[in-house]
């Protein structure tokens, strides 16, 4: 497997938010008196802001506004992400420590918000292995589409078939794979599609798998 450069998403493949993200959104319901339906929740993991709010206007209809929703869901995930370092997931480190004494260099490919997303990292403390951070605010199309990811190669001044990008979601690796690039999926919360497995990428059920698999493949 060749490649200059690794190109990671953020929330959980390095970070366990999704966790905690999902929580705030249930609580929400509960708050609001509205079922929580895990089928669209799932479906938006990996999307930007405005990926998200038509997904999930359509899958709640009048159930919600999601204009009164919303801020409500972010304040309860805010109150935890802003504060608090949230875990690394396993593996991430040995991962990251190895691609480093391969000097190959490292970014971020998020679909957060930029100032959020270096405060996250910045607590988990790993800011210091990636040379920079591309985010969801700075793209008109969010993941699945590949804009966030031709960027980010972009900026290292790398072709993106010479990356390789690491996601756990299924609209990342949509992304990642439209780009041309080689792409590696650990599974969070979401299990690959049918659809997703048939992009023919490379699937883990941990980031020490995936290491494991760089390291024989170098």
């Amino acid at each position: 497997m060749k490649y200059s450069a690794a190109i990671f998403d953020m929330d959980g493949l390095l970070l366990d938010t999704e966790q905690v993200c999902m929580t705030a959104f249930k609580q929400t319901c509960i708050e609001m008196n509205i079922p929580f339906k895990q089928d669209v929740y799932l479906s938006i993991i990996g999307r930007n802001q405005a990926g998200i709010k038509p997904i999930i206007e359509q899958g709640y209809g009048n159930l919600l506004d999601y204009n009164v929703f919303h801020p409500r869901w972010m304040q309860r995930y805010l109150a935890v992400v802003e504060h608090q370092a949230i875990p690394v997931k396993q593996g991430v480190i040995a991962l990251l420590d190895w691609l480093q004494t391969q000097k190959i260099p490292m970014v971020v490919a998020t679909s957060t918000h930029k100032t959020l997303a270096q405060k996250k990292l910045h607590l988990a403390g790993l800011s210091t292995y990636f040379s920079h951070i591309t985010c969801g605010d700075e793209v008109t199309q969010g993941k699945p589409n590949p804009e966030i990811y031709l960027l980010a190669a972009q900026r290292l001044h790398i072709e993106p078939n010479q990356c390789i990008a690491f996601e756990d979601s299924n609209n990342g690796v949509k992304a990642a794979v439209a780009a041309n690039m080689a792409t590696l999926q650990i599974i969070d919360l979401v299990e690959p599609d049918t659809e997703t497995r048939a992009l023919g990428h490379t699937i883990f059920n941990t980031m020490d798998d995936a290491l494991t698999f760089l390291q024989a493949h170098q």
